[in-house]
């Protein structure tokens, strides 16, 4: 029944990648995500249903267009392939419903927020203000003697990092304070952890950079914190809870 399971979430992550396409290309501009056919960016030819299969249609085409052959990126298929693959993750680890909808809910919005905040250094209202809703909702209802801790850590998460955002705002915004707050309310406790791994990912960069361009220039260079958070959560959603329990275990 697992693989099943498993093989099902990665077909529908799949589906789901594809709408993230849309949603990473089009939200920034501005763009309605809700309609409109997908397009060659270089011809603007409508694309045909069949070659909008997600990683299929790109490798039958060999990453161009059918029209004009204008190379396609090959970002599109890897955010089909990794929202497959997080999807399948989190149906293999999680142990209860509430677990298999909150990861699913967060590893959703993690993948345009890491490359939105990677193109344009900002973390859209439009992506966490559903996500935090639906993962209120959704706990609320499946889980509701969770709900007041994931509510607590979702708050802590977002008061912690909003310390430095209101210190320093040009080195954290305030899209990087609601992210921390989905993780918590979609992770509970285990968002200590994806902020922890996030810090020190971060300053492990911070570090190799000052290495290759100099600490002065890396000090002018803005490195968008969304990415980091969402490598966290990621750790956090297969690891977080038994490195807690080793944690609160050992002392």
């Amino acid at each position: 029944m697992l693989p099943m399971l498993i093989a099902l979430s990665a077909a529908f992550g799949l589906l789901i990648g594809s709408f993230l396409n849309v949603v990473i290309h089009r939200l920034p501009l501005g763009v309605s995500v809700a309609g409109g056919r997908s397009e060659c960016p270089s011809c603007h030819h409508q694309i045909r249903a069949y070659d909008n299969v997600p990683v299929f249609s790109w490798l039958v085409l060999r990453g161009h267009c059918r029209d004009c052959h204008a190379p396609i990126s090959a970002r599109y298929p890897v955010v089909e392939g990794v929202t497959a693959v997080l999807w399948a993750l989190v149906a293999a680890i999680a142990t209860d419903t509430v677990d298999v909808v909150l990861g699913i809910v967060l590893v959703t919005a993690l993948v345009p927020i890491t490359l939105i905040d990677l193109d344009h250094r900002r973390i859209p209202n439009a992506i966490t203000l559903p996500a935090a809703i639906v993962a209120i909702a959704a706990g609320a209802a499946i889980d509701p003697d969770g709900q007041v801790t994931r509510l607590i850590a979702g708050i802590a998460a977002a008061g912690f990092l909003f310390v430095p955002a209101f210190l320093r705002p040009d080195g954290m915004g305030l899209g990087d304070v609601k992210l921390a707050g989905v993780i918590g309310l979609c992770l509970g406790p285990a968002v200590a952890v994806a902020i922890l791994v996030a810090l020190v990912a971060g300053t492990v960069w911070g570090v190799v950079l000052g290495a290759r361009v100099g600490v002065a220039e890396a000090r002018k260079t803005q490195i968008p914190f969304g990415p980091y958070l969402a490598f966290g959560a990621v750790v956090a959603l297969v690891a977080g809870q038994p490195l807690i329990d080793w944690y609160t275990g050992a002392f």
